[in-house]
């Protein structure tokens, strides 16, 4: 699916379930947006701060899937937004969130708003392989990290015990890219 404006849905959304005052938010206004690529373990968050007040959704997540997760994400925001700005009310998924998701839920058949998403998480290949010297093991790893030994190489020949001997020596990895 390309990338979708977003504000035509936001305002749809707004004026069907929010009696359209989130997008008359002022001090700080909402603010909505894509997030730029790195964004990958959540599908979006609201978050407010000093002069801050925004929802984000995950390009990387959400473009590939159905248009019924995008709305359900964005409502789901939408509803925290909701909770903070016009209920004013400091939680998380507390009962007032629950609340606004269950009447929205009850108001209509398009999707279906959540508390927690299982959309599908991309993989990123490894960046890195970790090579034992002594056995010559190769682990894939996302980052290098100084230190590791190989734990099978320690307990055959150092009975358990760390041994720099068989420290970790990282290479990249021919299916990741280093970063």
């Amino acid at each position: 699916m390309p990338l979708e404006p977003l504000l035509p849905l936001f305002h749809r959304l707004d004026r069907e379930h929010f009696e359209a005052r989130l997008g008359t938010l002022a001090d700080p206004p909402l603010s909505l947006r894509w997030s730029d690529g790195r964004m990958t373990r959540t599908a979006g968050l609201y978050r407010r701060g000093p002069g801050l007040c925004e929802i984000v959704l995950s390009r990387p997540l959400l473009v590939p899937l159905p248009r019924e997760a995008l709305l359900s994400t964005l409502c789901h925001e939408m509803i925290h937004a909701w909770v903070d700005r016009v209920l004013r009310v400091r939680e998380s998924h507390g009962p007032g969130f629950r609340a606004c998701l269950e009447r929205i839920n009850a108001a209509q058949q398009g999707f279906c708003v959540s508390v927690r998403h299982r959309y599908p998480l991309p993989q990123r290949p490894a960046a890195w392989l970790a090579r034992c010297p002594g056995c010559g093991t190769a682990v894939p790893c996302r980052r290098r990290r100084a230190g590791l030994a190989c734990r099978a190489c320690c307990e055959r020949h150092n009975g358990g015990v760390w041994d720099a001997r068989f420290t970790l020596r990282f290479e990249p990895s021919p299916e990741g890219t280093v970063g």
